[in-house]
């Protein structure tokens, strides 16, 4: 029995609605980077789209998760996607994170968080988002991460909301978010690192590449997730061949 028992237990917020349709395993890109001895337990919060009225209309079930997640002992969890976090904006995030480790005393962390402690750590305050959303919802992103100090120099689009984005096959994801890095890479050149977030596209195959051709550190949201909570506190080594971030460790 012992040998099936996690060294760390790892709670993620599904934002995306369960529908009536396969669904790719939300661990795949997890596990990229991630020892399978650190359990990744998952609650849905189910929005319908990316819109601000979705996000609110689910919202009240994020303490049910919460709960549910605590139940299951996880260590820490993440309040998952950049559309949830965007449309809430930054003060009320941090605020639901801090009501939920006041309620369970487990430490909660959320994408663009993530993204905002990835860059005070490298040093760094410019950014290129390749973002796949509307002018609406990048205008969310950008005040969110320069309420965390962090200056958004580009940032993509490509018109989605949730609909498109969940109707996308797999090459088609990852295609589009090789797409949008290079693209933020191009457009925004006085950046400083690249982020390039999306659940939908699984996005991590980017780092290397857009690190290789623009020279520059970049990361997902699973791997400022991964790194903030698992390499940066010292619970798994840092990771190689996942960029700089992944691989700076402390």
């Amino acid at each position: 029995m012992d040998r099936l028992i996690p060294k760390f237990r790892f709670g993620h917020i599904d934002p995306a609605a369960v529908e009536a349709r396969a669904r790719r395993g939300p661990g795949y890109e997890f596990y990229q980077i991630v020892p399978t001895n650190i359990m990744l337990v998952t609650a849905v919060l189910g929005i319908k789209d990316f819109t601000k009225d979705a996000v609110e209309a689910a919202i009240p079930n994020y303490w049910n998760c919460v709960e549910a997640l605590a139940q299951e002992k996880v260590d820490v969890f993440v309040l998952g996607g950049t559309p949830v976090s965007a449309q809430l904006g930054r003060p009320r995030v941090v605020k639901l994170l801090k009501e939920a480790e006041d309620k369970t005393g487990i430490c909660g962390d959320a994408p663009l968080e993530a993204a905002i402690a990835a860059m005070q750590h490298l040093g760094m305050k410019k950014l290129a988002v390749g973002g796949r959303w509307t002018d609406e919802f990048n205008q969310a992103v950008i005040r969110y991460l320069e309420a965390g100090g962090i200056e958004v120099v580009a940032i993509t689009k490509r018109n989605q909301w949730g609909r498109e984005a969940f109707a996308m096959s797999f090459e088609d994801g990852l295609k589009l978010a090789l797409e949008v890095g290079r693209e933020a890479a191009r457009v925004g050149s006085d950046a400083e690192a690249i982020f390039v977030p999306g659940g939908a596209t699984m996005s991590l195959h980017v780092i290397p590449v857009i690190e290789e051709e623009f020279g520059k550190p970049t990361f997902t949201r699973t791997s400022a997730e991964v790194w903030r909570n698992l390499v940066y506190p010292g619970i798994i080594p840092p990771v190689s061949g996942w960029g700089k971030l992944l691989a700076s460790g402390t």
